[in-house]
């Protein structure tokens, strides 16, 4: 039996979103400064920098996380490398190497409290069951996610969509019932959700973070012809075909 006390009951902390076993919080202000860095604090409040946490209760289904974001646990709390035998082992080794992710990631049984953490950058709840059970997911954003939910490297349509959109050739995958957590460079508020019925979104940057696993992504000439392509100034573009969603950062990563 435990009770955790000034956390969330911390008026210093508000909740910005639950789904699943996720709690999402945000620390309104950094109180943890030092004259040297009372300056910079002070800015970063009023620019909306502030530290962000996931916490998990195992007790509403077991997690899955990327290795080493645990910083806490309290409780009847397991931690297992999920490898169900040398094929599994192989196989998640394989699927990190390509799609840039930790080839083993930690799973989180029991009925404990799991605490991730923390970061300044923005923490993003998706349920897939709104993307129809398969979601890919751009590099680097996978923080946790239930442990119910299948990963997988998710190949693109060809080979021109990494060596010319300057792209991986594989993306993670993530298949089934259940929540994952993104660690974002834009807040969801920003997010611009594009949903397609059998048409075409082309993107010229790197700005979408997810799409649904249902849709057909490759990189294509802007224009008809080379000659078209040039003329419109954009050359390449990322093109997403067919029925589902994309969501959209309003910038690309690294110029955040």
């Amino acid at each position: 039996m435990y009770r955790i006390n000034n956390f969330t009951n911390n008026d210093d902390i508000r909740i910005l979103d639950r789904k699943g076993p996720f709690t999402v919080i945000e620390y309104k202000r950094d109180l943890s400064v030092t004259p040297q860095s009372a300056a910079m604090a002070y800015y970063c409040n009023e620019m909306n920098v502030r530290k962000r946490q996931v916490i998990c209760e195992l007790s509403q289904g077991h997690v899955t996380t990327q290795a080493g974001a645990m910083q806490w646990t309290v409780g009847d709390v397991n931690a297992t490398t999920g490898i169900k035998g040398v094929g599994d082992f192989l196989g998640k080794a394989i699927r990190g190497s390509v799609t840039n992710e930790s080839a083993i990631k930690p799973e989180y049984t029991g009925d404990g409290t799991l605490v991730l953490e923390p970061t300044y950058k923005h923490l993003v709840l998706l349920d897939t069951a709104d993307w129809g059970g398969s979601v890919v997911l751009d590099d680097g954003l996978f923080l946790a996610c239930e442990s119910r939910l299948k990963h997988k490297a998710v190949m693109r349509s060809n080979l021109s969509s990494a060596a010319l959109g300057n792209e991986g050739l594989f993306n993670l995958g993530i298949q089934g019932s259940g929540v994952v957590v993104l660690e974002c460079h834009c807040p969801r508020e920003e997010l611009i959700e594009v949903e397609l019925q059998n048409d075409v979104l082309k993107v010229d940057g790197n700005f979408a973070i997810a799409w649904s696993g249902s849709l057909n992504f490759t990189v294509e000439r802007s224009g008809k012809s080379l000659i078209g392509s040039a003329a419109s100034g954009e050359g390449l573009v990322n093109v997403y075909r067919g029925t589902g969603r994309v969501w959209l950062a309003p910038i690309q990563r690294g110029m955040a």
